[in-house]
């Protein structure tokens, strides 16, 4: 057993030292943790922000007025007032997302209670801004309205008052959720690639014949290459954490870091032993690059971090089960998002252990293979 950690140890050491001489994976490492955080986290936005609205108003009231000047930054632009006959035309060349009609003799209408209808077009094929632009404009209508009629004496007459609280995120900020969901990424993305980078580095360098004549095992480099990899991976994640999420982007970050490079550390056996097993099927490091990428590409798509996992067929939800990624994403919402502890999240844990511990198994069985073709 002592041979065993020794060996481990000695091993580990060779693989940062190998890491620490190519720059271009260091680089990877660092941007990806980084910058890609960053430009992600404030690039992609989920939130309707500086949306161009346009404005028909065939009433020209102190009503339909008011309700125009309720569309103010940074969620739209100032609105543009165009007739109804330049809507079609400024729709198809893209110039605005909503455009909004107010009939004639709107106002009047409100005040009998005759509920005129309020027309809105919406170019639909910015998908995330349309959905949430226009609940947002329906908010913003139905808030302004009723704030009118109180200040006429009038009482809005809506059966049901809805009252949203958002406890994680109050102000629904899309980067406290992309840039979180963005270092989920570089995690599974890189856990493949490094690992699986280092075996097809060996082989291409003729040092997997070295290995083979000295009293090491094929599990021994297996998990070597998996330990030392992951623990740089743990920790670019604890600084992405402190330093790029938590310091540069002011997101809090509401749960025990410590449970969640736990669980982390659990997930990272899962990936990495599946990057040793793609390593192991390909020839070169291109074919392996291309072998990973429809892996970890499923694995990103299909893990519920975008769309919700029972939205999917149900075959597909079955698939996507024998995936360690739907269960960190789980485990990481759970604890970054709502503070969740091990007594709530121990579910998906074990399950990753579990699902770590196949394909660690596969994968070094796999690698003695490999080994032993080598000789």
């Amino acid at each position: 057993m002592r041979r065993f950690f020794s060996n481990l140890l000695r091993l580990g050491v060779k693989e940062l030292a190998s890491l620490r001489h190519d720059p271009m994976m260091l680089f990877l490492i660092v941007y990806a943790f980084s910058a890609a955080v960053v430009f992600v986290s404030t690039g992609v936005k989920l939130e309707v922000s500086n949306a161009a609205v346009a404005v028909v108003d065939q009433d020209r009231s102190e009503l339909s007025t008011r309700l125009t000047d309720a569309f103010v930054p940074p969620f739209f632009q100032k609105p543009m007032l165009i007739g109804a006959d330049e809507v079609d035309r400024a729709m198809d060349v893209g110039r605005f997302g909503f455009v909004l009609q107010f009939p004639p003799d709107f106002e009047a209408d409100v005040l009998r209670g005759r509920a005129p209808g309020v027309g809105l077009t919406v170019d639909a094929t910015v998908m995330v801004q349309a959905g949430n632009g226009a609940a947002y404009i329906q908010s913003i209508l139905l808030r302004e309205a009723a704030v009118w009629l109180h200040s006429k004496g009038i009482e809005a007459q809506l059966p049901i008052a809805v009252v949203s609280r958002v406890w994680f995120n109050p102000n629904v900020e899309g980067r406290w959720f992309s840039s979180i969901m963005q270092l989920i990424n570089s995690i599974v993305i890189l856990s493949i690639l490094l690992v699986g980078a280092a075996v097809i580095r060996e082989r291409e360098h003729g040092t997997i014949e070295h290995l083979l004549v000295m009293p090491v095992t094929a599990v021994e480099i297996a998990l070597a290459k998996i330990l030392a990899n992951g623990a740089v991976l743990l920790l670019a994640s604890v600084l992405s954490i402190e330093l790029v999420i938590r310091g540069f982007l002011g997101v809090p970050v509401g749960g025990s870091r410590i449970l969640f490079l736990f669980g982390t550390t659990i997930f990272l056996f899962s990936t990495t032993a599946l990057g040793i097993l793609i390593a192991t099927l390909a020839r070169s490091m291109p074919q392996f690059a291309l072998m990973s990428i429809p892996v970890f590409t499923t694995m990103l798509l299909l893990s519920g971090n975008m769309t919700p996992l029972e939205s999917m067929p149900t075959i597909l939800q079955w698939v996507m089960h024998a995936s360690p990624s739907v269960y960190y994403v789980q485990f990481s919402q759970g604890v970054l998002y709502r503070g969740a502890g091990l007594d709530i999240v121990w579910r998906p844990v074990l399950i990753m252990a579990g699902l770590g511990a196949v394909f660690l198994a596969y994968a070094t069985h796999r690698f003695r293979i490999m080994l032993a073709n080598s000789t």
